[in-house]
């Protein structure tokens, strides 16, 4: 069994920036040990001869070709002929700085 000391627990507090009671502290030594020993568990599981995955479903992503579309277009002149002002199919509008 794996058993942290109350040392390590403060050093993980810290990267993890918390702030620990000394009880928290004894708790945490615990926890965190139980945590490791079923992680050593996993590490005597063989996988030697399994691939790795990145997932399992076997669904891809399904992409729509971009294309613009003409009707875009006439949209958007119509809402630029509302403007007061355009440049260069911009709306002009005053300096915000």
């Amino acid at each position: 069994m794996v058993k942290l000391t109350k040392k390590e627990v403060e050093h993980v507090a810290k990267l993890a920036r918390l702030g620990l009671a000394e009880k928290e502290k004894e708790k945490f030594s615990n926890e965190l040990s139980v945590i490791l020993d079923f992680v050593e568990k996993l590490n005597e599981v063989k996988t030697d001869k399994v691939e790795p995955t990145a997932q399992v479903t076997g669904l891809e992503n399904v992409y729509r070709q971009d294309k613009g579309r003409e009707r875009a277009k006439q949209g958007t002149d119509k809402l630029l002929g509302l403007t007061p002002e355009t440049e260069n199919r911009y709306v002009k509008v005053k300096a915000v700085l």
